[in-house]
């Protein structure tokens, strides 16, 4: 079976999905508890669609997560 398909995922880990949504891991699982975001992987290996998170934010997030991660332009 191919494991590129027409909507591939783009799977990270929980703290890179967190850094890609300018919020904290525990956010993220929260997220997924709540059914808000889909939870991919194997127990005690998550892994979430950075796709799917970047949908989900809104459209003036990657300016405000640029500055929150300590960058000062």
């Amino acid at each position: 079976m191919n494991r590129l398909t027409k909507h591939s995922r783009r799977l990270v880990s929980t703290e890179l999905a967190a850094m890609a949504a300018g919020v904290t891991a525990a956010t993220v699982r929260k997220w997924a508890s709540r059914g808000k975001l889909t939870r991919y992987g194997c127990p005690g290996r998550a892994e979430y669609d950075l796709n799917e998170i970047l949908a989900m934010l809104p459209a003036c997030t990657p300016a405000h997560r640029h500055r929150s991660a300590g960058n000062s332009e």
